[in-house]
Formats: structure tokens, sequence, C-alpha cells
């Protein structure tokens, strides 16, 4: 059967596989030996589940958006992972990662972050298990998101900044890498995206699932059958697309959709459109789409919104793109930032930057009056109100 799902070498089509310096060989290996075996036990799975629901407050609500549904003439629901514990989904993944860390036997976490939801998510769970954690953030991010810096540091984390490049969340996954090259027996590094070698990506995905895992049973109830018709997502990385697509990879009756930062404009070369401008390439241990020169040095991505401004996509959604499984649509900054104002006053919800990426394709498409679409409102935009006063002078 064909499948959208890693194959057992760890690529998705073209694209995954592990790059990697021969130093983090082991620790990679490791992972890859382990990671299945570990997620299946018994104790593992009633120790995550718990965690879920009662730490993290899962299952998170299905929302049918009345006004917005209205607005277009559609069905149109909304996942509600910015009412996890943190504030966005980021938190599914780095319990699952702690609790394997543990059986593993790391005593320490590192972790990078660029919005610095998966920061705070990562800061979260160390002081929940009592493990020392060290988030790498880049300059740039830590000045515009500012809140959550304050949040990780009340956590108990330290927080290290990256001052190289452009001083982003590319730039900080280099030194949060470099950090595990240097500490490869007690420390294990969280990933916070579908991004890096095997089998990280395949993991992240297997921890975000319980997303698509809930909306069957949700979609059943509201709608009598457990599939949308359209399931949309912003993507940098794109664990939280990766999550709520999971159960519907292999299903042809639901189309998918993913949603990037065209920044500045797609050809303004201020732009963080992966699937419009990327090249084959390798970033971050795994071969897959990479904006870059036309000598292959990596280009400085943009996006108003932290978390979208990574060079590349994860393997899963370069694959997607390659294929045609998946339609991209690329969204610049002030269609997403006007949609962050939209929704606000529409539903009463403030969603972060990134998530307000996904709802303007609602401008972009015209959906049929019975289609049901699932949108994954993957995060609230309390770390952005800063960025949201300044754009519309509040």
């Amino acid at each position: 059967m064909n499948t959208y799902h890693v194959n057992e070498k760890g690529y998705y089509g073209d694209f995954g596989g592990a790059y990697i310096p021969e130093m983090l060989y082991p620790n990679v290996e490791e992972l890859r030996q382990r990671y299945l075996e570990i997620t299946a036990q018994d104790d593992f799975k009633a120790e995550f589940d718990q965690l879920l629901k009662d730490y993290v407050g899962r299952p998170t609500p299905l929302y049918f958006a009345s006004r917005l549904s209205k607005k277009y003439d559609t069905k149109i629901y909304l996942k509600r992972e910015d009412l996890c514990h943190t504030g966005a989904h980021k938190i599914n993944n780095t319990i699952g990662q702690i609790l394997l860390a543990k059986r593993l036997g790391k005593n320490r976490i590192i972790a990078e972050t660029g919005a610095g939801q998966h920061g705070v998510a990562t800061a979260t769970v160390c002081a929940l298990m009592g493990i020392q954690c060290v988030v790498y953030m880049g300059e740039l991010d830590i000045k515009r998101q500012a809140p959550n810096v304050a949040r990780m540091k009340m956590l108990g984390a330290e927080v290290r900044p990256a001052q190289s490049g452009s001083k982003t969340l590319k730039d900080a996954t280099n030194e949060a890498i470099r950090d595990w090259i240097n500490n490869p027996v007690d420390t294990h590094y969280i990933i916070g995206s579908v991004v890096g070698p095997h089998p990280y990506p395949d993991m992240v995905a297997r921890f975000q699932a319980v997303i698509s895992e809930e909306c069957k049973v949700q979609l059943l109830e509201a709608e009598g059958r457990d599939y949308p018709d359209h399931v949309i997502a912003c993507v940098g990385g794109g664990s939280n697309a990766a999550g709520i697509y999971y159960h519907y990879l292999d299903d042809p009756r639901v189309n998918i959709i993913a949603v990037e930062a065209a920044g500045k404009g797609i050809d303004s070369g201020e732009s963080a459109a992966t699937s419009a401008l990327g090249k084959e390439g390798i970033i971050h241990g795994s071969k897959t789409l990479l904006i870059q020169t036309p000598d292959g040095q990596i280009t400085e991505p943009y996006s108003i919104s932290a978390g979208l401004d990574y060079p590349g996509v994860g393997p899963l959604h370069a694959h997607l793109y390659r294929s045609q499984r998946a339609e991209f649509i690329s969204i610049p900054d002030q269609e997403a930032m006007e949609w962050g104002l939209s929704l606000s006053q529409m539903e009463g919800i403030i969603p972060a930057i990134e998530t307000a990426h996904a709802f303007a394709l609602l401008d972009e498409r015209k959906f049929k009056t019975d289609d049901v679409l699932l949108l994954n409102c993957s995060g609230r935009g309390d770390k952005d109100l800063d960025t949201y006063i300044n754009y519309f002078k509040l």
C-alpha cells in the first residue's frame, strides 16, 4: 500500500534520513533503535496518556466556529490546541520526549526554540520531572518573544542566546546540536518540530498525532463521520501540521492544505515560503526542501512570526509537497496579521501569529457549503501581544 508515513530507513519518499556528524551517531542510533520499543510499552503509554489528560488538559475541544462558518458559507471547525497547558501544541511532544529521555537514563535536556512555545513546553516538563534544562534561542527571537523568555526562566531553564547568522531558529538549532556533540552521554536533545535526523521527524509526529486521533472521535460526534473534507494548518518546521494530518495522511477523502509564511512576499528576498522557493538540500541532519542560494548556501528566511521563519520544512511536508498529496499556499505577513485581529473579533480567540497564517487561507480559497474544514488553532497569541500592539498601534 502507498503510504505517506516514514519508511524503515527513515525516509518520506526522497526526503529524510540521518545526515549527522560521527560524534552524534551513538545518540541518534540509540534513539532510532529504542524509540518504538519504549513508546509501545504499557507503562510508557499509561504515563503519557495520564499526563496528557491531567496535566496538559486533553482532549482539547473541537469548536464549531459559527460566525466564521456563516461568513464563508462552509463548516469550519477549530481544533483548540491553544487551550493546552503552556498555550500551544508543543507540550504534547515534550511530554513524550521527556518520558523517553528518562527511560534512556538522561539527566540533562537541551532544546531549541523560535517563537518560544517549544522552549516553554520543554522548560515546563523539565520542571515537572526535576531535570536540568538549557534552551537555545536566537537573539532576535529573544527580543520579540520576551514573555516566553521570562516564562522559561521562571520555570528554571537557562536560556542561551544564539548570536550567529540571522539570530533566529536556524541558528538556535545549530547551537543546540553543538551542545549535544559536546555532551553526548548525559544529554537528550528535545527537538520541537518534525525536523532533524531520523527518528526525530517520525517521533515528534507520533507524539503530536494525538491531535488527529482526537479529531476523528470528535468529528464523528459532531458530523457523523470521522474525517473532514479539508484539514488545514500552518507549517514552519511543521509539528502542529504533522499532528493534525497524521491519521489522515493515507485517506484520499481528505484534502491536506499547508500554509507557509510568505513574509514580505515570495519574491521579496524576505520570505519563509519553502515550498515555493526551496530546493533539495540537507539541514540539521535531514534531506529536505531548503531555501538556498544558487551555490547551495542557506538563505536567511523571514517572517514576522518567529515560529515560521525556518529556511526548510520537515521531510514529511517536503514529501507531501513533492508528491502533490498536500496543497501548499504562502501567506504574506500583512494578511496573517489582519487575520490575527479578525479571529480575535469574530470568535473571541486571539491566535498566535503562526496560527493566523492558516486562517488567511479562507480568503484565498472558496469552499463548498457542505464542506467540513478542520483548522488547527495551534497556539494562542499571548506571546505575540507586543507584535500585535506595535503593528496595529493598539
